[in-house]
């Protein structure tokens, strides 16, 4: 299935704090996002700030829905196999692309 996407890639470290279940917080840095026109939908994908660069890292990916203020947003989970398939494949766009 074809995809359009711009990703936003961040030079400047930004982080976001993902408040689970259970109410506990967890600072996570920010990949990259990107927007996908076929789910219409925009996506973040983070990973535990601190991590050093020579240790296997956790990825998680998300949709979002960023409010109008642009100073927060709402996090929803990937839905179907077919948008973490996208997902995947924007990621691994992006990785290939960071090896260059």
């Amino acid at each position: 299935m074809p995809h359009t996407h711009d990703h936003h890639e961040h030079d400047e470290n930004e982080y976001i704090t993902i408040i689970d279940e259970e109410g506990n917080e967890s600072l996570y840095e920010i990949l990259f996002t990107f927007d996908s026109d076929d789910y219409g939908k925009s996506y973040v994908l983070v990973y535990p700030a601190g991590a050093s660069d020579d240790e296997d890292i956790e990825l998680q990916a998300f949709s979002y829905v960023e409010q109008e203020d642009g100073t927060s947003g709402a996090l929803g989970p990937i839905e179907t196999d077919a948008e973490w398939d996208m997902v995947e494949e924007v990621l691994n766009t992006f990785l290939a692309e960071e090896d260059e």
